[in-house]
């Protein structure tokens, strides 16, 4: 909260002092500003200022979920598939049809991050010079929308004890929960903070 309030200072009123400094300095600058976090149901909670809020959002750009716009996943598959085998030091020179198919089908709650898991995932343990993937790693739909809210969280929560209990507490790296949901650590270090799960408990379990 107090860098939200240093960081309202600026925008504001166009100055800020070094750390350790005395001096006030002018600044003339443009923020573009971006989050996949829900800030009116953080500003709701007390963890983000509705006054920054309003600062920054002056000119809103609402970019659509992977699940809303399924025709740039045959592209974003190409792309990545390319990135990753150079990267990797391999040649793939075709993507399964059935892959694409699954990856097509699949909501991503994870968003592009998540595909991107998936596919260095594959391209890491691949050994042919196709590229398919394993269904399991695309298995944990989230709930309809239809379902209401606090079903959602009781089930987020139990995927992610699950999986915090089968790597023992750890969030990243190839065991890591975060590979077993498909998910960027950092987003599963979000969801244990929102969630207010314990990490802890489950190292040694």
């Amino acid at each position: 909260m107090e860098t939200q309030i240093a960081l309202l200072r600026v925008l504001q009123e166009r100055e800020f002092e070094r750390v350790g400094g005395t001096e006030v300095l002018r600044v003339d600058v443009r923020v573009i500003s971006a989050t996949n976090r829900d800030l009116q149901a953080a500003i709701a909670d007390g963890g983000f200022r509705s006054d920054l809020y309003y600062r920054l959002n002056v000119f809103p750009i609402k970019l659509p979920p992977l699940r809303e716009r399924k025709e740039d996943v045959p592209l974003l598959v190409n792309y990545f598939v390319d990135r990753y085998a150079k990267r990797a030091g391999k040649k793939i020179k075709h993507i399964q049809k059935k892959a694409l198919d699954t990856l097509q089908e699949y909501s991503w709650p994870g968003n592009i991050r998540e595909l991107q898991n998936v596919i260095e995932r594959s391209v890491i343990i691949g050994e042919a010079n196709e590229f398919s993937i394993d269904k399991s790693w695309v298995a944990n739909e989230p709930q309809p929308s239809g379902a209401a809210p606090a079903d959602q969280k009781v089930n987020e929560r139990k995927r992610i004890e699950a999986a915090l209990a089968q790597s023992n507490g750890k969030i990243s790296g190839a065991h890591g929960a975060a590979a077993r949901l498909g998910i960027p650590a950092s987003t599963l270090e979000s969801k244990i903070r929102s969630l207010r799960i314990n990490k802890f408990q489950f190292k040694g379990v």
